[in-house]
């Protein structure tokens, strides 16, 4: 038997300020879908904005349901859009953002393990990272070079 360690490498800054120009662009982008988000049941808002290389900007936010498997989060909503409109376009940078009508959240909270495995198929796809930038409604701003920091031993089509 061996050891096997898997490390991941994040960058966080001390609040959006800190980041560059474009990146505090797209994540205003995220916080405008944030507060268009429906959710009236868990009262937790998530909003995203891509950047595709043609230069497009795509936002999502979460929808929920009644019957709750049946709501989607605001990445999956996002990047589904984006692949479905510009199904040739590459994924450059996504931004995240969420906040709670319960509490404040100040900590960078990171996509879902259903959004990662999206998002990871969208890295396989376009055979290139996708630099993800996430937040809480202020605070931290945490950045990933690539979804694969956020979601080790992936799985993909070359399991299939």
């Amino acid at each position: 038997m061996k050891e096997v360690k898997i490390e991941s490498t994040l960058y966080v800054y001390d609040d959006l300020n800190e980041t560059p120009d474009d990146v505090v662009a797209l994540m205003g982008k995220a916080i405008e879908a944030r507060d268009k988000a429906y959710a009236p049941y868990s009262k937790f808002h998530v909003g995203t904005a891509i950047l595709l290389d043609n230069n497009e900007i795509i936002t999502g936010s979460n929808q929920e349901n009644a019957s709750y498997p049946s709501g989607l989060c605001a990445e999956r909503t996002a990047i589904y859009y984006a692949g479905a409109k510009y199904p040739e376009a590459k994924i450059v940078r996504m931004a995240i953002t969420a906040g709670s009508k319960i509490k404040t959240t100040l900590a960078p909270i990171p996509p879902c393990g259903a959004c990662r495995q999206s998002i990871a198929e969208y890295e396989v796809k376009q055979d290139s990272p996708i630099e993800i930038y996430f937040m809480g409604e202020t605070g931290k701003v945490a950045k990933s070079n690539s979804l694969a920091n956020l979601l080790p031993l992936g799985f993909d089509k070359s399991a299939l």
